[in-house]
């Protein structure tokens, strides 16, 4: 996403009118699975009214004023019901707009879910940005917010310190991709697993990160090996070893990781490695020989061929293409 600034664990909820729930109680919830999980975040509630009265009828209250954020404190804005908007009415009360732009000044990182991205848009945080909203609101964004670049059929989008959702459910999609920036795929599968919810990504990605992908199970044994692989990616691992840790046989392991996966546990290794290595590559100035050897590759040469066979370029190139 490209966030500049060090996040600080500071979630503050605009809760507004007729709020729907779900958008605010599903991405909450991942926060506070992240923190019970080890994650540093708090969440806050605020509002410009003591009292706010969800869209399903249930009074929300005890609602901290509108306060003053900074750099790297998250605001979350969860989608009001919007009905179809005529002429220039504002969509949000003005002191929300306000409170959104000075957020966004003080350097904050600003994410609305599903029809939230109204909210953003009143604000101008669209303008000049990709981003994207419930399906019933794509026409009217592009109306009302020319210069924002409405993208469809994405789950979410992040541009910059801004990032918006499509409907609903999409809201927990991008809920778990912030704390993907902010903690690492381990942390968010974990959270995804607490949840039972499928990790996904939007459609500008071609995959899903082999560290979030072959997670959407519930079989807990292969998870206990999954999360000791992607722990401990420069220490070789027998399959014996393995299957001790999940307490099975190894025709027992490879028969339940299979099913539960569609790749072996060795298979779903080196993808882990090599994905790992890409990163390593592109973030940090390391020899290739240290990149391999911190991914558990012995063989330097044999680190080449698999990386090639697997990105179309050699490590070299990839580094190269990324400076």
């Amino acid at each position: 996403m490209g966030n500049q600034v060090r996040a600080t664990g500071r979630v503050v909820v605009l809760v507004l009118p007729e709020v729907n729930l779900l958008d605010l109680s599903g991405p909450v919830q991942v926060f506070d699975a992240a923190a019970h999980l080890g994650a540093d975040y708090r969440l806050e509630y605020v509002a410009d009214a003591a009292q706010v009265t969800s869209a399903q009828g249930l009074r929300l209250a005890g609602l901290g004023p509108l306060p003053e954020v900074g750099p790297g404190d998250l605001v979350l804005v969860p989608g009001p019901r919007l009905r179809a908007p005529t002429g220039d009415r504002p969509l949000v009360t003005e002191a929300a707009v306000a409170w959104l732009r000075a957020a966004h000044r003080s350097g904050a990182r600003v994410a609305a879910v599903c029809t939230g991205a109204a909210a953003l848009g009143e604000a101008g945080l669209l303008d000049g940005r990709r981003c994207t909203t419930h399906w019933t609101l794509i026409e009217h964004l592009r109306r009302r917010y020319p210069t924002a670049r409405v993208a469809d059929a994405v789950l979410y989008v992040h541009d910059g310190p801004v990032s918006t959702s499509a409907g609903i459910s999409a809201g927990i999609d991008l809920a778990l991709s912030l704390v993907e920036a902010d903690h690492g795929p381990a942390l968010t599968a974990a959270v995804a697993r607490e949840l039972v919810v499928y990790l996904r990504r939007d459609g500008a990605h071609s995959q899903l990160s082999p560290f979030l992908q072959h997670r959407a199970h519930l079989h807990p044994a292969v998870h206990r090996v999954q999360d000791h692989l992607a722990q401990h990616l420069d220490t070789p691992h027998t399959l014996t070893e393995l299957a001790a840790l999940a307490h099975l046989s190894t025709r027992g392991l490879t028969r339940a990781f299979t099913a539960a996966t569609g790749i072996t546990p060795l298979a779903y290794q080196q993808r882990l490695r090599l994905e790992r290595a890409a990163a390593l590559l592109t973030e940090t100035d390391l020899p290739v020989e240290a990149v391999a050897a911190r991914c558990g590759f012995r063989d330097e040469r044999h680190f080449r061929r698999l990386f090639k066979a697997t990105h179309g370029a050699p490590p070299s190139a990839a580094r190269r293409g990324t400076r």
